[in-house]
């Protein structure tokens, strides 16, 4: 017997909620699910979407198929941050990413970190400050991600500089020499008065 060896998948898929569902029929209730699914090969490419089913198998399936169609190729600035800092409200979410230095790691919660580590970012920092819906997080942060894709593909269009914004100098500038103490006047040497002695006044007697 024969052993086939499984192809490498072209994408790596993550199931951030599942939820359960029912509808009001004529016949009764009508039980569904919902599953959010992040896909994405972590070199830029990644995917959102919702998928919705009978049962939670083909719920995720059918969010896996959408994924891919919804798929956005992220620029990666040394193929390890973003291009640039942004600041995007999606709803009741609010949402702030920077680009980080390397060696930083994600620095993110929950559903976003999810979405970055997927796109292929390895240095970032990101910051919830709105609702702790997971679906609104994570449609917030697949919206800025394509906000920075088209911010670099209109500068690149302009034929301007898609680096990193807030790129810090990899050489350190070197440290300015001191300045010179600024010298004392030289003072001339003071010289001791002789202590005058006093002399005790003596009276004649008449």
């Amino acid at each position: 017997m024969q052993h086939t060896s499984r192809e490498p998948k072209e994408f790596d898929e993550k199931v951030i909620r599942i939820s359960r569902v029912s509808k009001k029929t004529k016949g009764g209730n009508k039980i569904g699910f919902t599953a959010l699914v992040v896909i994405g090969d972590r070199k830029g490419r990644v995917g959102v979407a919702l998928g919705k089913a009978g049962d939670v198998l083909s719920a995720i399936k059918k969010g896996v198929r959408k994924s891919k169609k919804n798929l956005v190729n992220i620029p990666l600035v040394d193929g390890r941050t973003i291009a640039h800092a942004i600041d995007i409200k999606f709803g009741a979410a609010h949402l702030i990413m920077k680009p980080a230095p390397l060696g930083t790691g994600v620095i993110a919660g929950g559903s976003v970190r999810a979405v970055l580590e997927l796109a292929g970012v390895r240095d970032v920092v990101a910051k919830t400050l709105g609702t702790n819906n997971k679906l609104t997080n994570v449609t917030a942060t697949f919206n800025a991600l394509k906000s920075i894709k088209n911010m670099v593909d209109k500068k690149t269009a302009l034929g301007q500089n898609t680096g990193h914004f807030h790129k810090k100098p990899s050489v350190l500038p070197e440290a300015l020499p001191a300045a010179p103490k600024k010298l004392d006047k030289p003072t001339a040497p003071q010289t001791k008065k002789p202590l005058k002695s006093k002399s005790k006044k003596t009276t004649k007697g008449k």
